[in-house]
């Protein structure tokens, strides 16, 4: 299983589509075996749900997205998990741990300050 986090330095991207890149954790029997960076390849509205399908991503961590992007990422069988907070390492563990939750919420607010949420 690969399991994606957008990324911001070491912490959880607040705004999925324009975080600087996906911390890739693949997991086996609930460990962490292997970890990647991939480049965020910029923000296009519906690519990046099928840019991390097409790299077997099976859950994808963001702190904000906006509901087409969660709606694509489920059509590309990729489980969505929004609301997360904190430090990379944390929250994978948090994950494997079965402590992390989706908040459910959705991002409608497009107007942050040079950001926005994958719409």
């Amino acid at each position: 299983m690969k399991v994606a986090i957008a990324k911001e330095g070491n912490v959880v991207s607040g705004h999925f589509g324009y975080c600087e890149g996906f911390q890739i954790y693949e997991v086996e029997n609930n460990q962490v075996k292997d970890t990647t960076l991939v480049a965020n390849p910029g923000h296009k509205p519906g690519f990046l749900p099928r840019f991390l399908g097409e790299k077997n991503v099976n859950v994808i961590i963001a702190g904000g997205m906006g509901a087409t992007a969660q709606q694509l990422f489920n059509e590309n069988n990729i489980s969505v998990i929004v609301g997360a907070s904190g430090e990379l390492d944390e929250v994978i563990k948090s994950y494997l741990d079965g402590k992390l939750e989706s908040t459910g919420s959705v991002c409608h607010d497009h107007s942050h300050h040079d950001e926005g949420c994958e719409e």
